[in-house]
C-alpha cells in the first residue's frame, strides 16, 4: 500500500490546505495505489482514453468516419441512473420532502465509509476539479469530485471545465463542491479487472447542508458524472435557495428573428418530450433561427437591471442516442461526428456507430451494445434504451457565440411543457408570474414505453424536476414564487407547450419539430406585445389567426383543436392537482393552493379571467 507521504507528494501543485487534508482523508479510507490531480490537458484526455482501450473499456472508432471517439460498451447492469438508490440526506426528513428518498446523513455516511474502505485498492485516485459555468463567470460554481474511474474523468473532461484553470480559481479557501465517487471494485492481489467495473451495491447521496455528494457502485452517467445532476441540480438548487438565485433542468436557446432582433428562452421538459430536439430546432419559417446555449440546465440570477440572467454551467451535451438522426435532431448528429464518446450504442462492421432510428434504413449486421451479433431479423433492439452521446458544446452547428459569456443572457420567456394527447392546448401563456408557477407545478405527462409506468398513464413532473430537486419541493415552490417577489424583477413572461395533442384515432394533430418555431414566433411576439392572446379559464391562449401558419397544410379544424379548451375536461383536472399538491402537507405555499381555487371558479363560471383579447 502507498504510504500517505506519496499521496501528498501527488498533490503538490494543490494551494487549498482543505482540498489537500480532504483528498488525504479520502486516500486513506479507499486506499487507492495512486493519486492523480487531473490537470485538463489533452494529453491527460487521451491518456484516459488510452487507459479505457487498454483495459478492453473502450474500442476506438473509425478514424475517417469518427475521428477522436469511442465506443464502451457497460456492465447490463449499470446503464442508467438508479432513482430507487438515490438519496437527500438531509438532517431533517421534512426537509427533503415526500417526492426525495430520505436517509439520516450520519447512518448514511456511517454506511458509505463502511462500502469506501478499500474500495479503490488498485486502482488511480483521480482528483477532479470542475468548474459549472465558465471559469470566470461569477455566476459558476467550483466541484472537485474524486473518482477511481477513467471514464468519468474523460466524460467529465467534456461536460465541465477541469484542471489547473478551476483550482486557481479556487484559490487557498474558495468554496467547492465535494463529490466522492468509486465504482465499488477493488482490486485485490494479481485479480484481472473487468471491462466495466462497478459494484451491486449502489448509493448515489446528497447532503445538501455541507454539500456533499457520495456515489458508490455505478459508473454510468448520472450516477457518476458528478458535476451533472447531483452538482448542477440537486445540490446547486439548495444552493440557489440559500443564496437567492435558481437552478433549473432547463434547456437555454436564442431565438432571431427577421430582422435581427434576438430573445432568450428557457424551457423544461419532462423525458420524451423534445427538450434537445427544441434546443437546437431548425426554424420552418422563413427568417428565423434558433441557436443553442444549452441542452439540460439553466443557471439563473438576478441582473442589476432586475432581469434573470442564465448561464448553461455544462460544457457538453450527454446526450441520448436512439431516436437522434438527421430528421429529428441534424445538429445533435453533427455535434458527435468527432471528439466524443459513445455509450451502449451498437457498432457497425466498418468501425462507426449505429442507433435505432439514426438512418431509414437499417445496417445489414452490426455488434450490439451487449457485443452480440445483429441482424434486422434478430427481434431485438441493437442498442439500450438509454444509449448516450457525449459530445463537446462547442462543436454544435448551431451553439450560440454568447454561450460562455460570463455575464450570462437575459432571459424573456420561460416554458413549461409535457406530452397530452388530450387536453392540453399547443400553446397558453400564464397570466402573470404567480400562475406561472403554477403551471409549471402541475406539469404532467403520460409516460411512452421509454419511461417507467404503465404506458399513457398521467406522472406529475413538477418544472421537470422530480427527480432532481434536492429538498422539499413545496419549499421549492416557495423558492419560485419568491423569485417571483423580488423588488424591481423584470420577469420572464412564462408560457406551457404541449407539442403531442391528437385525435381521436391517435394521430398527432401538430406536426411538431420544425414546426414548433410557429409556437415560438407567437412567443418571442408575445414577450412583444405584437401579438394577440384570448384570456380562457386556464391561461391566454392564441386564436387560430393569431399563428403564423404560412406554407403549413394542415387538415381544416386541426387549429381550433390544439387550442380547443376542454372546460368538462379542466374540471376532472382539478381534484388530482389538489391531490397533487396535498403531498406537501404545510410546506405547500397558499399562493398555489389559491390558483387551484380560481382555476375551479373560472371554469364554473364558464368564463376566462376578464373576458378580453390582449394585444400586449
Amino acid at each position: 500500500m502507498t504510504a500517505t507521504s506519496e499521496y501528498t507528494a501527488g498533490l503538490s501543485g494543490i494551494k487549498h490546505p482543505g482540498l489537500v487534508q480532504w483528498v488525504l482523508e479520502v486516500a486513506s479510507l479507499c486506499k487507492p495505489e495512486r493519486v492523480q490531480v487531473c490537470d485538463g490537458s489533452p494529453a491527460e484526455y487521451n491518456e484516459m482514453i488510452r487507459a479505457m482501450v487498454q483495459q478492453g473499456t473502450a474500442i476506438p472508432l473509425n478514424e475517417e468516419k469518427r475521428p477522436n471517439s469511442i465506443l464502451v460498451r457497460s456492465d447490463p447492469a449499470d446503464v442508467a441512473r438508479v432513482e430507487d438508490r438515490t438519496y437527500i440526506c438531509s438532517r431533517q426528513r421534512e426537509d427533503a420532502g415526500p417526492t426525495n428518498n430520505w436517509e439520516d446523513p450520519e447512518k448514511m455516511k456511517a454506511q458509505l465509509r463502511d462500502l469506501f474502505a478499500g474500495a479503490m485498492a488498485g486502482r488511480t485516485l483521480y482528483v477532479i476539479p470542475y468548474c459549472m459555468g465558465p471559469v470566470e463567470s461569477p455566476l459558476s460554481k467550483v466541484g472537485v469530485e474524486l473518482s477511481d474511474s477513467p471514464y468519468v474523468v474523460a466524460n467529465m473532461h467534456i461536460m465541465t471545465r477541469v484542471g489547473a484553470r478551476v483550482l486557481e480559481r479556487l484559490g487557498v479557501d474558495g468554496e467547492f463542491v465535494r463529490g466522492l465517487h468509486s465504482v465499488g471494485a477493488p482490486l485485490e492481489g494479481e485479480a484481472a479487472d473487468s471491462p466495466w467495473p462497478n459494484s451491486k451495491t449502489k448509493y448515489i447521496c446528497h447532503f445538501p447542508e455541507t454539500r456533499e455528494i457520495w456515489s458508490f457502485g455505478s459508473g454510468y452517467g448520472g450516477n457518476a458524472l458528478l458535476g451533472k445532476k447531483c452538482h448542477a441540480l440537486r445540490i446547486a438548487c439548495v444552493q440557489a435557495r440559500d443564496e437567492g438565485w435558481m437552478a433549473e433542468h432547463m434547456l437555454i436557446m436564442k431565438l432571431t428573428n427577421p430582422e435581427g432582433v434576438a430573445k432568450y428562452v428557457a424551457a423544461a421538459f419532462p423525458s420524451a418530450c423534445g427538450k434537445t430536439n427544441l434546443a437546437m430546432l431548425v426554424p420552418t419559417v422563413p427568417g428565423w433561427k434558433v441557436e443553442t446555449l444549452g441542452d439540460d440546465i439553466a443557471w439563473m440570477r438576478f441582473g442589476a437591471d432586475g432581469r434573470l440572467y442564465a448561464i448553461n454551467p455544462e460544457a457538453g451535451f450527454f446526450g441520448v442516442a436512439p431516436g437522434t438522426s438527421m430528421e429529428s435532431n441534424p445538429n445533435a448528429l453533427l455535434t458527435a461526428a468527432s471528439n466524443s464518446i459513445f455509450t451502449n450504442c451498437a457498432m457497425t462492421p466498418d468501425g462507426d456507430v449505429w442507433w435505432e432510428s439514426m438512418t431509414a434504413t437499417k445496417p445489414a449486421n452490426l455488434v450490439d451494445w451487449k457485443r452480440r451479433p445483429w441482424t434486422p431479423q434478430s427481434g431485438r433492439k441493437a442498442v439500450h434504451p438509454n444509449a448516450r452521446f457525449t459530445a463537446p458544446s462547442r462543436q454544435c452547428p448551431v451553439i450560440a457565440p454568447e454561450w460562455e459569456s460570463p455575464a450570462g443572457v437575459p432571459i424573456d420567456a420561460i416554458l413549461f411543457g409535457g406530452r397530452r394527447a388530450k387536453l392540453v392546448p399547443l400553446v397558453t401563456e400564464a397570466f402573470d408570474w404567480q400562475h406561472g408557477v403554477f403551471l409549471g407545478a402541475t406539469c404532467s405527462s403520460e409516460t411512452t414505453a421509454a419511461a417507467a409506468g404503465a404506458v399513457g398513464s398521467l406522472r406529475r413532473d413538477p418544472m421537470a424536476m422530480l427527480p432532481f430537486c434536492g429538498y422539499n419541493m413545496g419549499d421549492y415552490f416557495a423558492h419560485w414564487l419568491k423569485i417571483g417577489s423580488t423588488e424591481g424583477a423584470v420577469l420572464p413572461r412564462i408560457f406551457y407547450v404541449n407539442w403531442f395533442r391528437q385525435d381521436d384515432a391517435g394521430n398527432f394533430l401538430w406536426p411538431g419539430f420544425g414546426e414548433n418555431s410557429r409556437v415560438l414566433q407567437w412567443v418571442f411576439d408575445r414577450c412583444d406585445g405584437k401579438a394577440n392572446a384570448t384570456d380562457t379559464a386556464i391561461g391566454r391562449l392564441p386564436e387560430p389567426a393569431d399563428l403564423n401558419t404560412s406554407g403549413l397544410n394542415l387538415a381544416p379544424g386541426t387549429l381550433e383543436q390544439v387550442l380547443a379548451v376542454d372546460k368538462a375536461g379542466w374540471q376532472g383536472e382539478i381534484e388530482p392537482i389538489r391531490k397533487h399538491f396535498a403531498q406537501f402537507g404545510d410546506r405547500m405555499p397558499a399562493a398555489l393552493s389559491a390558483q387551484v381555487d380560481g382555476l375551479e371558479a373560472r371554469l364554473k363560471a364558464g368564463s376566462c379571467c376578464c373576458g378580453s383579447k390582449h394585444g400586449k
